[in-house]
This record gives C-alpha cells, structure tokens and sequence, in this order.
C-alpha cells in the first residue's frame, strides 16, 4: 500500500501519508500510556501530508520525540522522531483500519499488570528501544 488517508476525531486535521507500513507496534510507555490512556498503536510511515497544519498542535515530549495531536478535539496523531524526522502514525486515525497487524510491543517492561495482547508478538524492553531510537549523548 503506497498511500493512505486519515484524520482526527472532529475531521479538522487531514492526513494523506505515503509509504504506510501495515504492521504496527502497541508501545507501553508511560508518556503513550498517559497521552493516549491506553498503549499507543503507531505505525511507520514515508512521509505525511497534512491539508493544512493551521489546527495541528505538536508537543515536545523530550529531548529526542515529539507528539502531534488536533487542537480541537484533542485525537493523537503522531509521534516523530526530531532528528530523522521519522513519523509514527496513530493507527486509528488512518481512514481504513483494515490492512493493519499488530505485531510487536514496545517498553514491555512497563506495561501495567491489567492486560495482555493475544499471538506471538516481537517484544522489546525499554532499553531495546532506546539503543534502536534515541540519538547519541
């Protein structure tokens, strides 16, 4: 699948994203967890266009990472890499949910006690991601 449409809850922000990877992590960390109120269920993707960036907020959640959500209803929509560039795409905001598997878990050494996801998934730690992702100190 080379493109794909999506949006926010209320439709102010659009997205057209190229290159979309359809299998996705569930991250476990505590800033997903509390931005999302739940694992955060983000895939890769080329690049993304947005319609128009003029309701589109983004944070700065630290030093390495930032997070992309509607101004309006509040529907979390990204999390970005600063010195790549890379984005991660919220699953469901993508229009057609569809052709997506989950296929991993990150920082599953912070998951919380009260639920477990189904199939034999890739897992890794929250040191594992950090040595993959985090930029040189």
């Amino acid at each position: 699948m080379t493109s794909m449409t999506g949006k926010c809850l209320c439709g102010e922000v659009r997205f057209t994203a190229s290159d979309v990877e359809t299998s996705y992590h569930v991250c476990h960390c505590g800033m997903c967890r509390r931005w999302s109120g739940a694992p955060l269920f983000a895939t890769t993707v080329g690049d993304v266009h947005f319609e128009s960036d003029a309701d589109l907020a983004v944070y700065d959640s630290s030093e390495w990472a930032q997070r992309g959500f509607c101004r309006h209803c509040g529907s979390n929509l990204f999390y970005r890499l600063k010195d790549s560039g890379a984005y991660f795409m919220s699953v469901g905001a993508f229009d057609d949910p569809a052709p997506f598997t989950l296929v991993g878990e990150l920082y599953v050494d912070h998951q919380p006690g009260g639920y477990r996801f189904a199939g034999d998934l890739s897992q890794m730690t929250q040191a594992e991601v950090e040595k993959l992702f985090a930029p040189p100190q």
